[in-house]
């Protein structure tokens, strides 16, 4: 935290430079964070209510294609963020290594700032869930929860985001196989499914998993109006506390030989 705060006009000035960079030159420009979630929910809504008629499976042949069109959106709401952050990470060294050479840069703003970017463009699909949530007249007070739940997500990304950050500048091949890693992850978390839908193991995984138990709560406060089991949620936040430590330390540590290895 003391570090954060030496360096928060530094940190606030570098996400705000990559927030803007990702839509320079296009005429909506941040519009693009709002205006691709909604397209996002509306081809959900048609393909689930239109094409597969609203039905889930057997035991939730009454959803509604909306349903499960927010179903799947709170998978991806969560999912998007993180496999954005983690699929940059082993590259952005490189990408600031004239940065990454001044001596007297904090190198570990870098990762955190590609997090802070990823998740302003997150914040528009929440406010677009919450929105159809609303409209759909199923907004309760359990909304109010979102950064409660998310927050487990959140440390974890960061965490493995300094994680993938120091070993990439050392093991290039880390980056190339970054997006078919999170392809798999996508498909092994409960994005697309609820967890009781996976395998045994899978199942087993996901509930040690953080970033999925994220997902899974997200859908309890916002779809479903019950409260997270608090217990679980507790081993979730102390094992993201862990990652995000364990993934800093790893970056400490290995931070004076990043200008020899780039």
């Amino acid at each position: 935290a003391p570090f954060l705060l030496a360096h928060r006009y530094l940190l606030i000035q570098l996400a705000r430079r990559e927030v803007l960079l990702r839509y320079r030159g296009s005429v909506l420009g941040i519009g693009w964070s709002f205006l691709h979630p909604l397209l996002l929910l509306l081809v959900f809504t048609l393909v689930f209510g239109g094409v597969f008629g609203g039905r889930w499976d057997s035991q939730t042949s009454s959803k509604t294609g909306f349903d499960m069109a927010l179903f799947i959106y709170c998978g991806l709401a969560v999912f998007t963020p993180f496999s954005e952050v983690i699929s940059s990470a082993p590259r952005i060294l490189f990408a600031h290594q004239h940065l990454v050479r001044k001596v007297v840069f904090p190198v570990e703003l870098l990762p955190l700032t590609s997090f802070i970017a990823a998740n302003v463009h997150a914040a528009a699909h929440f406010v677009l869930l919450i929105l159809a949530v609303a409209l759909h007249g199923k907004l309760e007070p359990t909304a109010l929860l979102l950064p409660l739940v998310l927050l487990p997500a959140w440390l974890t990304t960061l965490g493995l985001a300094w994680m993938f950050a120091a070993a990439g500048a050392y093991v290039r091949d880390i980056g190339h196989g970054m997006p078919v890693l999170t392809q798999l992850m996508m498909f092994g978390m409960p994005v697309f499914y609820p967890s009781t839908a996976s395998p045994g193991l899978l199942q087993t995984l996901n509930y040690f998993n953080p970033i999925a138990q994220s997902i899974e709560n997200l859908r309890r406060i916002m779809l479903e109006h019950a409260m997270p089991n608090w217990s679980h949620w507790g081993l979730m936040l102390a094992l993201s506390l862990i990652c995000v430590l364990g993934g800093h330390l790893f970056f400490k540590r290995c931070r004076e030989e990043f200008a020899d290895v780039l």
